[in-house]
């Protein structure tokens, strides 16, 4: 019975990382094709000024942090933990 819901606690999780995945991948791919449109439209409509870097790079900061906030366990997660905790006790000081 235990082992039934550790199981489905395990696909749960598992689920909404998909979910979480998926949601940055869209993220992204909405921010790669809406790019080029935006530069299009700034120079077509005022080439003199080249307001497009606000939205480009604002919104390249908010994929970064999507990207780190869906990504960042692997690289600060439990299991960076347990690797670094056992290099550190395997180091003579």
């Amino acid at each position: 019975m235990e082992n039934k819901y550790i199981e489905e606690q395990r696909y749960l999780k598992a689920k909404k990382k998909v979910k979480e995945v998926k949601g940055f991948y869209v993220h992204l791919i909405v921010y790669l094709l809406n790019t080029p449109l935006i530069i299009t439209v700034n120079l077509l409509t005022s080439p003199q000024f080249h307001w497009f870097w606000f939205s480009v790079l604002g919104w390249g900061v908010a994929i970064g942090i999507h990207g780190f906030v869906t990504f960042g366990d692997r690289l600060f997660g439990k299991d960076w933990e347990d690797r670094k905790i056992k290099e550190l006790m395997g180091k003579k000081e």
